[in-house]
Order: structure tokens, then C-alpha cells, then sequence
């Protein structure tokens, strides 16, 4: 029988991901598509390692990275590490991009904080898929409509703890209360340094990354070797992101002008020839 957690509506809950204690089992994969009832689609052979899903998307709401011949200097100490593991799954980040450009309103915050699509809602636009940072929506091809991870939203109405995190065997996903989960990464970062493990790093705890995300991870590289966003550059996409607008506005403009600067170069060069006329 299940064993039910306090699970308290109105406070912000969500994962903690200490990546170097994963052993890359994938039990969370599994778990994720036995409980969400998720397709098992055959990707074929991908040639990458121990990866057999490839990435995130409708199907497949947990993936597994296995990060070849990561460059580390004290190989020679004996101390290296062959390859990096980290479970990876959607953020469900504070400022949540796929929220801001769906036109529908089917992607909602939980009374848990949490990010999720009303799949009842979608319309299958695909705005979302373009707006999220972190590639981790697509639309299924069975349903027709963006999927993506729900923090099992159903389970902890029913006060359960998400599946990937029950099955995790080493607690390298970790759910709870936001802020216990920060309390927790930050003595488990002190702890790593303390071993000479100065390259663990936290990622997403604070604002600095989409205003927080309730999905953080403790890395033992840099955000860009798990290809994330580091603080630098985690520009937000969306229908509100001025900036951006404003260059694609500039290009179209540049665009226009020196379309006519060559139309008008070519009308010069006919008029100059023999016979020519300029049109």
C-alpha cells in the first residue's frame, strides 16, 4: 500500500536533483512512464553511451544524460570522473516562459507552485514548445496536444510524492518543500567542497535562472556541459521579451532598406548600358 506524505496545498513544493550521487539506473524513467501511463517509443540506436531515450519530450517526461569524456586535470591523480549522470526533467521555472505565450490558457501554476498543461485546454499551438528554454515540451503524436512532466500533480493531490523521486534508490532526486530542498542543497554543496570537490555547483536554488526554478539541481561542472543556460545568458523567451522583439524589428527594417539600396544599384547598372533603361 502507498505511504502518504504531508503534502500541503499552497506551498511551493518541487525537486532536488544532487547529481553525483545518480548511478544512472534510469528507475526514475520508469517510473515516470508507469505511473503517467507514457508510450515506450522505440528511438532506435542512438550511439550515445548508455542513452536509449534521447531527450525530453511528449513521451518521455524523465531522461536520463550520460556525459562522455568530460575534460578533468587531475586524471592523472586518479581522481577523475569517466562521465557525468543527470536525471533531467522540466524546471518548472518560476518565470515560466511556455506559460506567458500560450493563448488558451491551458498551461496553470498548481496550488503546489508547480507548471502544468490542461491537456483538455490545448490546442496544440506549439507556442510553448518554442518558449521553453529547456526543450522539454513537444507535442504527442498520439494526443495531439504539448505534454510535458506534471510533478505528478495527480499524486499529490492524493498526498504522494512523485514517482521518480520514490523509486530514485541512491536519493538523488529528492521532493519536498522548496524551501527545506534549498536548506538541504546548499549542506550538501558545503559538504562536496569540503571533500575538495570544488566544481559542485547549484543550479536554479536562487533567482538568478528564470526568477528560481522549483526543479534544481546540484552539478559537478559548469550549467554548459549539461547544455544549460548559465545565469549569463538564461535570457527569458516569450511575448514580453522587449529586447528581443526590438532586434527582430531592427533586422526586418535592415532588411527592407538594403533590399532597396540593391534594387536601386541594379536599376543604376541597367540604365548605364547601352540601350538600357532603368525600370
Amino acid at each position: 500500500m502507498a505511504t502518504t506524505v504531508n503534502i500541503t496545498a499552497g506551498k511551493p513544493y518541487g525537486f532536488f536533483t544532487d547529481t553525483s550521487v545518480c548511478i544512472g539506473c534510469k528507475a526514475c524513467e520508469v517510473a515516470c512512464k508507469e505511473w503517467n501511463q507514457l508510450p515506450d517509443k522505440d528511438v532506435g540506436f542512438l550511439g550515445e553511451s548508455l542513452d536509449n531515450t534521447g531527450e525530453l519530450n511528449g513521451s518521455t517526461w524523465r531522461h536520463v544524460k550520460f556525459i562522455d569524456n568530460v575534460p578533468d586535470e587531475t586524471m592523472g591523480e586518479g581522481n577523475g570522473s569517466a562521465f557525468l549522470i543527470m536525471s533531467d526533467v522540466c524546471k518548472h521555472c518560476q518565470h515560466a516562459s511556455c506559460m506567458d505565450v500560450c493563448p488558451t490558457g491551458a498551461i496553470i501554476r498548481t496550488e503546489f507552485d508547480t507548471v502544468f498543461i490542461q491537456e483538455d485546454v490545448c490546442n496544440g499551438c506549439r507556442n510553448c514548445i518554442s518558449a521553453c528554454p529547456y526543450d522539454v515540451i513537444a507535442i504527442d503524436e498520439d494526443e495531439k496536444v504539448a505534454q510535458k512532466c506534471t510533478l505528478c500533480y495527480d499524486r499529490l493531490q492524493g498526498g504522494l510524492e512523485p514517482a521518480c523521486a520514490k523509486a530514485c534508490p541512491t536519493d538523488s532526486i529528492q521532493f519536498g518543500p522548496l524551501d527545506e530542498l534549498r536548506e538541504t542543497a546548499k549542506k550538501r554543496e558545503a559538504q562536496l567542497h569540503a571533500q575538495g570537490l570544488k566544481e559542485a555547483n547549484l543550479y536554479g536554488h536562487d533567482d538568478t535562472v528564470y526568477g528560481g526554478l522549483n526543479a534544481f539541481f546540484l552539478l559537478m561542472d559548469k550549467p554548459e556541459t549539461y547544455k544549460l543556460p548559465n545565469a549569463a545568458n538564461a535570457v527569458l523567451p516569450g511575448r514580453n521579451n522587449t529586447s528581443g522583439y526590438l532586434g527582430v524589428l531592427v533586422t526586418a527594417v535592415l532588411g527592407v532598406f538594403a533590399a532597396f539600396v540593391a534594387r536601386r544599384e541594379r536599376n543604376r547598372a541597367a540604365a548605364s548600358e547601352p540601350g538600357g533603361e532603368q525600370s
